[in-house]
C-alpha cells in the first residue's frame, strides 16, 4: 500500500510537471502584455526596462524553472494587470469557485446515484423512463445554454432568483461565504444547477448501466433465493459492487466541475476564479493564467490521488492483489 502511494504520488508530480511546461509555453503565443500595460506613447527604453523588470528579457528555461521553484513556495508572481501578487488574488476568488463547485458536486452525486438506482430498479416504470428521457437534455444541451435558459425561466420571467453575482457574502476569517446570506443562497441556486446538470446526468445514467449489469450477476440471484429483502439486495450487494467503475467517473468530474466552472461563471458573473482567467485571457495577464492552470492541474491529479485510494477500501480483491504483488 504504501509502495503503491508513493509510486503515485511520483506520477502525479510528473503529470504536474508536464501540464506546467505545456501551459507555460502556450503562454507565449497569447500575446505581449507589455502592449496593454504601457500606453501609445511608450518608448523603447520603456519596453526594454519592464522587460527587464517582469523577467520576459530571459531565456524560456529560465523564466520556467523561476516559476516552478517561486510556485513550489506559493509565490506566482505579481498579477500584471492588478499589480498585486497572484497568490492573494485567488485567496480572494478561491472561495466564491469552491462553493459553487461544492454544491455543485453535493448536488451531482447525490441526485446522480440517487436517480440511477431508481431507474435501475424501477426500469419499466414510467417515472423511471420519463427521467431518462429527460437526462437527455442534461447530457446534449450545453452548460452555457443551459445557464441562459435558467436565467430566463427563473429570473427574466418569474423573477425568483437573480441572474447574476454572488449576492451578499459574510467574511470568517479570511473566507468569504454566501451561505450565510439570503441572498447569497438564493445567487448560488442557478449556477450550481447549471454546473452540476451535466454531471448528474452522466452519472445517473453510469450508475443505472452499472446497475443493471450487476443485477444480472449469479450472485444476486442467489442473495434473492436466500429470500434476503429486496432493500438489502440492492443496497448491501448491487450497489457496491457498482461504485467502482462510479467512483473513477465521479472523480473525474468533480475536478471537471473545478475547471469547466469557467463558462458557468462567465454566464452568471459569479466572481471566482474562472472569470478571472477569462479576464486574465483578454489582458495576456500571464502569471495569473499560469497560476491557475496549475491550481487546476494539482485539484484534477489531487482527486485522482484520491480516487484511486478509496478503490482499495471498496473492493477487497484490490487489496488482496496488491498484497500479493500480482
Amino acid at each position: 500500500m504504501l509502495a503503491y502511494i508513493i509510486r503515485r504520488v511520483a506520477q502525479s508530480a510528473l503529470v504536474l510537471l508536464i501540464v506546467g511546461l505545456v501551459a507555460f509555453s502556450m503562454f507565449t503565443f497569447v500575446g505581449d502584455p507589455i502592449d496593454n500595460m504601457l500606453g501609445q506613447e511608450r518608448t523603447q527604453e520603456d519596453i526594454d526596462r519592464l522587460r527587464g523588470q517582469l523577467g520576459l528579457d530571459q531565456p524560456f528555461p529560465v523564466q520556467y524553472y523561476k516559476f516552478l521553484e517561486n510556485a513550489v513556495q506559493g509565490n506566482f508572481g505579481v498579477s500584471y494587470r492588478q499589480g498585486r501578487p497572484v497568490s492573494d488574488i485567488l485567496l480572494e476568488r478561491a472561495p466564491a469557485t469552491l462553493e459553487l463547485a461544492a454544491v455543485s458536486g453535493l448536488l451531482a452525486i447525490g441526485f446522480g446515484i440517487a436517480l440511477g438506482v431508481f431507474t435501475a430498479i424501477r426500469r419499466n416504470g414510467v417515472l423511471a423512463n420519463f427521467i431518462m428521457s429527460a437526462s437527455l437534455i442534461g447530457v446534449s444541451l450545453p452548460t452555457f445554454l443551459i445557464g441562459i435558459l435558467l436565467i430566463y425561466l427563473f429570473s427574466v420571467e418569474l423573477g425568483w432568483l437573480p441572474s447574476f453575482g454572488r449576492g451578499d457574502t459574510v467574511d470568517l476569517g479570511g473566507w468569504s461565504t454566501g451561505f450565510l446570506t439570503e441572498s447569497g443562497r438564493k445567487a448560488l441556486i442557478l449556477p450550481a444547477i447549471t454546473l452540476g446538470l451535466y454531471q448528474m446526468t452522466l452519472i445517473m445514467r453510469l450508475v443505472r448501466s452499472e446497475m443493471l449489469e450487476v443485477l444480472r450477476q449469479d450472485y444476486i440471484r442467489f442473495a434473492q433465493a436466500r429470500g434476503l429483502r429486496e432493500r438489502a439486495v440492492n443496497f448491501r450487494h448491487a450497489l457496491k459492487n457498482t461504485m467502482v467503475p462510479v467512483i473513477t467517473v465521479i472523480g473525474l468530474q468533480l475536478g471537471a466541475i473545478i475547471a469547466f466552472a469557467i463558462i458557468t461563471e462567465t454566464v452568471f458573473q459569479w466572481p471566482g476564479v474562472g472569470l478571472l482567467f477569462i479576464n486574465a485571457i483578454q489582458f495576456v495577464d500571464i502569471p495569473v493564467m499560469a497560476a491557475y492552470l496549475m491550481l487546476i492541474s494539482v485539484m484534477f491529479v489531487g482527486i485522482n490521488l484520491i480516487v484511486d485510494l478509496l478503490y482499495f477500501t471498496i473492493d477487497p480483491r484490490l487489496r488482496v492483489d496488491g498484497k500479493g504483488g500480482h
